[in-house]
């Protein structure tokens, strides 16, 4: 195993970030990033260092039959490539990656014609499901929380599918599987007695307290069946804090990434991310039944707190626990970092950077 050292990035810009308002929302404006704000990305086939890559919300799927890694990251609104969409990245070593290749692209048929944020990509039951979230320029009914907070954009997770990682992924229908009148984000799989389900955020800028959703899914991933069942709020977490306590113009308690962690006991852990003391972070919350449904019960501390998030477990080639998460949180400069994790406890800490 090859250590990297990085160097550590400045986070201190509270002025510049007044706009961002959880792990995906960059401003109040409905468009993508200016030319101006583009990402370092350069599509087609090359090869870059991990450290030279734009991505936030990281989602690493390893693939075994070719022990290759396959990084899923939202398309980069380029010069001259302003097409958006899904693309992903592959390696050998989680160091350097080839690519980007597009797995989906939104067309002007699709629902949404906006954001695309937080793909990730599952093995299930012989197929590759795409979760990921898409915003539409139409606004939801109702006014904003307050005049500062961005307007109601619709948005949901939307679940496509494939028969490779490489897709390309096809809807299944031009519809979220998230509920079509709330700002919904951030789903993700789970199977709990061979039954599937989404786990979701459903987004303050709606709500004000942002919440952990859970909702089964069809066989087939297809759709949803019956109405999404509350876990728990944002502000139920004692480390979390509303954006406006720590200097925003936005006021919110924010929900983002879930994903879920088995302990070596049975424990059922979830790792998500909100804004803390030091901005955004990493938490832990517990299963007190072991189950999905809960009771959900929030750890005290948070597992990583310096301005990063977003974060997925995986399990290397060469057998290491890693956690894979963006930072810094700041448009522009985000890049995958990586963390070895171990157990103490029945809890999650870090060990190293990888």
């Amino acid at each position: 195993m090859r250590h990297l050292i990085l160097a550590i990035l400045n986070v201190t810009a509270f002025g510049l970030l007044v706009s961002l308002t959880a792990c995906n929302t960059y401003s109040s404006s409905p468009k993508l990033e200016s030319k101006a704000e583009k990402g370092s990305n350069t599509p087609g086939k090359k090869i870059q260092h991990r450290s030279q890559i734009r991505i936030r919300d990281p989602f690493i799927l390893p693939y075994k039959p070719s022990n290759t890694y396959y990084m899923y990251a939202q398309m980069q609104n380029r010069e001259g490539a302003a097409n958006q969409g899904v693309e992903v990245y592959t390696s050998k070593d989680l160091e350097m990656w080839e690519g980007p290749k597009p797995v989906f692209t939104v067309t002007e048929k699709f629902w949404a014609d906006e954001r695309v944020w937080a793909p990730e990509v599952h093995h299930y039951n012989g197929k590759y499901y795409l979760f990921v979230t898409f915003t539409d320029e139409k606004l939801l009914p109702g006014k904003s929380l307050s005049p500062t907070n961005p307007p109601m954009y619709k948005r949901g997770t939307q679940i496509l599918v494939a028969e490779t990682p490489e897709g390309p992924f096809r809807p299944f229908t031009n519809k979220s599987h998230t509920p079509l009148n709330w700002m919904s984000l951030d789903g993700t799989l789970f199977v709990e007695d061979d039954i599937p389900y989404m786990v979701f955020c459903h987004e303050w800028a709606q709500i004000h307290d942002g919440t952990m959703e859970l909702v089964q899914l069809s066989d087939d991933l297809s759709t949803t069946i019956g109405k999404p069942t509350t876990l728990f709020k944002a502000s139920e977490a004692p480390w979390v804090k509303s954006m406006i306590e720590i200097g925003y113009k936005n006021d919110g308690y924010v929900t983002d990434g879930p994903w879920f962690y088995r302990t070596q006991s049975g424990k059922l852990q979830m790792i998500w991310s909100s804004f803390g003391e030091y901005e955004y972070a990493i938490g832990i919350a517990e299963s007190a039944s072991g189950k999905v449904a809960g009771p959900w019960v929030q750890v005290a501390n948070p597992l990583f707190h310096k301005n990063g998030g977003h974060a997925m477990i995986f399990e290397s080639f060469s057998g290491e626990l890693l956690l894979a998460l963006h930072q810094p949180n700041t448009r522009s400069k985000e890049r995958l970092q990586l963390f070895e994790v171990r157990e103490e406890g029945d809890s999650l800490v870090l060990k190293e950077r990888y």
